[in-house]
């Protein structure tokens, strides 16, 4: 996981938006934001997890979500609310949900699985590239060309490492709902 993350904290209850920054900046950069406003002058394509309240006064967390994805940012986005999860969340475009009270060692495990699903996403994604290279390659050149040219060798030694990236990241989700959840990213990408 990468420790150059950077994250926003958006909640209109400035000392629990600085409780959860101080939290994470042991780890992380963390900027924050006191409501739905500021957030968006924050928003940036280095941001790439934003803890964002659903209920704020002026613009609401709701809204401030949609126009983050409008904006095209493809930042983790994790809502964190006191407000129960209700059939409306299904279209919206978050990443995770937390409800409120919050605990450290829950904010922090959550920043760590929407970060890695990140990096997870974009292994995969490689992954597929490469792998289609290859077997075209395979498909239009001789074995012996193949065996000979090291810009092929370095493709099949990259194809290896991937693949055991992408194995080691599934076989390291803790359950069903990391799995589903990193699937489901993939699927709404396409």
């Amino acid at each position: 996981m990468s420790d150059d993350l950077e994250i926003l904290v958006v909640d209109d209850e400035a000392r629990l938006a600085d409780l959860f920054a101080a939290w994470l900046q042991s780890e992380w950069t963390v900027d924050t934001a006191y409501d739905g406003e500021q957030a968006l002058e924050k928003m940036s394509d280095s941001v790439e997890v934003v803890l964002l309240d659903r209920r704020m006064p002026g613009l609401s967390g709701d809204e401030v979500l949609e126009r983050i994805r409008d904006a095209g940012y493809e930042s983790r986005v994790v809502m964190v609310t006191a407000v129960d999860p209700d059939f409306e969340i299904i279209e919206m475009g978050f990443d995770d949900y937390l409800v409120k009270p919050v605990s450290k060692d829950e904010l922090i495990e959550i920043v760590d699985d929407v970060a890695d699903r990140t990096e997870y996403e974009s292994d995969i994604q490689e992954y597929y590239a490469l792998v289609s290279k290859k077997a075209l390659l395979e498909s239009e050149k001789a074995d012996r060309e193949l065996a000979n040219n090291e810009e092929y060798q370095d493709l099949c030694d990259r194809v290896e490492e991937l693949e055991a990236r992408v194995d080691e990241t599934v076989s390291g989700m803790s359950s069903h709902d990391d799995f589903v959840g990193a699937f489901q990213d993939l699927q709404s990408e396409h």
